[in-house]
């Protein structure tokens, strides 16, 4: 009888452990929410992904776009907070009064 080589052993384990990395199929839940799955940033393995319940009750399109508009709003607010801090910190203070009672930018660290 013929053995098996190293050969065909490792493509053997190399076939077996391929079916680690298949993607396991997700379970469809049925909901309001399902309105949203196509939406922009809906993505396996969440897909619409709604953690605190925002738009659950009266669902709409104007509500949902209304909340993504306050959303990228606070984000780009946010970023400017972000990037205030880091100019800040590098040494770059604004010219001038902050106030009127006289107190300069380069007072505040």
């Amino acid at each position: 009888p013929k053995h098996p080589t190293m050969k065909s052993d490792i493509i053997a384990a190399l076939v077996g452990s391929a079916a680690a990395f298949a993607p396991a199929p997700v379970g469809k839940t049925a909901s309001a929410l399902n309105a949203f799955e196509d939406e922009l940033g809906a993505q396996p393995p969440l897909g619409f992904f709604d953690p605190f319940g925002l738009l659950s009750g009266d669902v709409t399109q104007e509500r949902f776009d209304r909340l993504r508009y306050v959303e990228i709003k606070h984000g780009r607010i946010c970023q400017l907070a972000f990037l205030g801090q880091v100019v800040t910190r590098g040494g770059l203070h604004l010219p001038g009064d902050i106030d009127y009672s006289g107190d300069s930018f380069d007072s505040f660290p």
